[in-house]
């Protein structure tokens, strides 16, 4: 395993220089993963997996909209594309991929199909995580894995059509076979991760939530809204408001952040904007550093609620499967 300095620290670290995509596809290759759930994360693992050779099949509830999309993908009904159950069943690698009420909700029946040997994979941590209230409890003789790729699936699919890879978490909670490293890591390298960092179940969830509600989506929303407010309170039109906040950002230096990190955006700005940097990062930091200072503890205590409407939600789910 590769060691990388990030940011003054030495991190594990797995690349495809080191772990080869035929490295994976060896330590795979008698395996069946079983894909459950064609929803979010679901059709770009699988259609990434199976364009780089693997063996791979959906499991999804049927009639639904994600049923049609594995066809329309190039499933097939019965070869490739079956019921939950009989893919479970059919998997020596399990990839629960439903989301997270649906994980409860179907837990009673894929946990039969969890039978020695074989190896249940997440990308989020959250059912392990609080296992005691969502009842995901694996048996003891399987091993328990996570990937969790660094955006949507949708990222993940598209960047690997463009020969690109995206960052992902891997994670080990339980090692029955000996073989759970090896595992995770093919299965990593399999989905078009670019680079895999070593973490575990609880923090993949508490940083997942942080981004969450930070620079992902919560924070960066308000951002957006307060200054597209002020500008617009100021004088200036819609378009010229959206401009400056949103799409400058989105098109212009995101992109140039991807590429090689802030100071290659910075250098690719004009000098008026990389005042505007030097004069206002801080004040910006020191107003944010305590919104997420004094929200950790209120998010923790949150998720205590959030698992209770994850658990409500679940009962719906199962009510309506049963409707229809």
């Amino acid at each position: 395993m590769a060691k990388m300095n990030f940011g003054g620290v030495e991190e594990n670290v797995v690349t495809r220089d080191e772990f080869s995509l035929e490295k994976a596809k060896t330590i795979l290759q008698e395996e069946t993963i079983a894909i459950i759930g064609y929803g979010v994360q679901g059709p770009g693992q699988a259609l990434n997996l199976r364009d780089n050779g693997f063996n791979v099949i959906v499991g999804q509830r049927q009639p639904s909209k994600s049923w049609d999309k594995a066809i329309a993908d190039g499933f097939v009904p019965g070869k490739d594309l079956f019921s939950i159950e009989e893919a479970a069943e059919k998997g020596t690698i399990i990839q629960y991929l439903l989301s997270d009420a649906a994980q409860i909700s179907k837990w009673e029946t894929l946990k039969k199909y969890l039978t020695p040997g074989k190896a249940l994979y997440f990308s989020h941590g959250f059912g392990i995580t609080y296992k005691e209230r969502t009842g995901i409890i694996p048996p003891k003789d399987v091993d328990v894995i996570l990937v969790a790729p660094k955006g949507s699936g949708t990222s993940l699919r598209r960047m690997f059509v463009e020969g690109r890879g995206l960052n992902s978490s891997y994670a080990i909670f339980q090692d029955a076979t000996g073989r759970a490293f090896e595992r995770v890591v093919a299965l990593g390298i399999g989905i078009g991760s670019g680079y895999l960092f070593e973490t575990n179940f609880k923090k993949e969830v508490y940083s997942d939530l942080t981004g969450e509600r930070g620079t992902l989506m919560g924070a960066i929303a308000g951002i957006f809204e307060a200054q597209y407010n002020e500008l617009r309170k100021r004088g200036h039109s819609p378009s010229e408001a959206f401009n400056e906040t949103v799409e400058e950002l989105t098109q212009s230096l995101m992109p140039l952040v991807a590429e090689n990190g802030m100071d290659w955006m910075y250098a690719n700005c004009s000098t008026t904007a990389q005042r505007g940097a030097l004069d206002w990062k801080n004040k910006f930091r020191d107003a944010v550093a305590p919104v997420f200072q004094n929200s950790m503890m209120k998010w923790l205590v949150a998720m205590k609620h959030s698992v209770l409407l994850i658990l409500i939600a679940s009962q719906i789910i199962v009510k309506n499967w049963k409707l229809n």
